[in-house]
């Protein structure tokens, strides 16, 4: 019953999360917390402490190389970007402006959906199945080397807890097509 509570509460933040992203206004509402972090291959650009996610534990390391990102079947959503040592499903958020330069998840946004990053200086690594062109931003928020795919900043979802997880599919964040 305790694990009932916490996916509902989790659900709930992020519903009320994808209610203020929708709006004409800012998209980072501050009264959203996310309820777990990022996978273990990259570094978010924040995050809260863990309070379901079976992944969380591990989700405390910094990125130190390159990344690769390949292309792999995922659920019922088809064939996607996945990235890191953990095989965790991508995704892109459809205010970025392609070939900007920058990212327009910042704040609570980025707890909910962490950037995909990289070490300063690392490049990520295209791997199977990827046909479009990898590169970096510099994330002005918190200075880390974000990684992009076909000129748009790529992030994780924060209650995507295993390989093959799909649930950040939302209002204006899409799964990465290769």
């Amino acid at each position: 019953m305790p694990n009932r509570l916490r996916a509902l509460g989790g659900a709930l933040l992020v519903i009320a999360f994808i209610a203020g992203c929708s709006s004409s206004g800012s998209s980072t509402p501050a009264s959203v917390a996310p309820a777990s972090v990022a996978p273990a291959s990259v570094a978010p650009a924040s995050q809260a402490p863990a309070a379901s996610a079976p992944a969380s534990a591990a989700a405390s390391g910094a990125a130190t190389s390159g990344v690769t990102v390949e292309a792999k079947p995922v659920g019922s959503v088809g064939t996607v970007l996945v990235a890191g040592s953990n095989g965790m499903t991508v995704y892109m958020f459809t205010k970025d402006v392609k070939d900007s330069g920058k990212s327009a998840c910042t704040g609570q946004c980025i707890t909910i959906w962490p950037a995909l990053t990289v070490a300063d200086g690392a490049t990520p690594s295209a791997g199977s199945g990827v046909t479009g062109k990898l590169g970096t931003i510099k994330r002005e928020d918190d200075g880390k080397t974000q990684v992009t795919y076909n000129g748009l900043p790529l992030y994780f979802f924060h209650n995507d807890s295993a390989p093959g997880d799909a649930n950040g599919v939302y209002d204006m964040w899409e799964v990465v097509k290769p």
